[in-house]
């Protein structure tokens, strides 16, 4: 008997190649739940969907297309409304609302053994912002910062490297050896990073119990 996650590949697998939700149910012998939600993120191409529709035994293929096609816009169409209320919503920070973002952020995702200032992330925009934290707020010269990389081997390490290097400022003499992961094929991963995962460091213990106490008086 084959594991979930296995099964979970090659109902997407089949996905992507155009199969019908109840042909990789008959398939893999499964529910039609668990294949609904294993394969609701895969898109189809226009192909695809009027292969999907042909095999229908009843029902108007044109108008069946159009549907599936208009109800993908409109679900795009609602994202993008809604992240833009969001962020009009949010409006301009001020220097003291980035401060405390700042803090918040660090809280969650920032190193806390006593003396380790570090920030780990994939997202550009959050090392970029925190690049920016620790400059502004923290006084932190750029000769102090370091940087280093934690990626797969099948992704390209000098490319990734070069990518953080121009986002943050942090010159490729400042980066300590990266942390070659090995790339697991039987773990699905929706979306690889592909320029792995960034880690800026500064050293300074007292820095570091600064910003702690920032994070206290957040949370008082």
């Amino acid at each position: 008997m084959k594991g979930k996650l296995d099964l979970k590949i090659k109902a997407r697998e089949l996905r992507k190649n155009g199969e019908s939700i109840k042909e990789i149910k008959r398939k893999l012998r499964v529910s039609l739940s668990s294949v609904s939600v294993w394969v609701r993120d895969v898109e189809l191409s226009k192909g695809q969907l009027k292969r999907l529709y042909l095999n229908k035994k009843t029902g108007n293929l044109k108008g069946s297309i159009i549907a599936a096609q208009n109800k993908i816009k409109q679900r795009k169409l609602i994202t993008e409304k809604l992240k833009a209320e969001g962020s009009k919503e949010i409006g301009l920070l001020s220097k003291r609302d980035r401060f405390v973002v700042g803090i918040s952020i660090y809280a969650g995702e920032g190193g806390k053994t006593d003396g380790d200032i570090s920030f780990v992330n994939s997202d550009y925009k959050l090392i970029n912002f925190m690049m920016n934290w620790f400059k502004d707020f923290c006084n932190v010269p750029m000769s102090k910062f370091r940087g280093s990389l934690y990626i797969h081997d099948d992704l390209n390490e000098v490319s990734a490297k070069k990518f953080w290097s121009k986002l943050t400022g942090i010159p490729l003499s400042q980066f300590t050896k990266s942390y070659i992961a090995k790339n697991n094929t039987k773990r699905l991963r929706n979306k690889k990073h592909e320029n792995g995962i960034f880690r800026i460091k500064v050293c300074n213990t007292n820095l570091h119990r600064k910003i702690m106490g920032w994070v206290d008086g957040i949370f008082k």
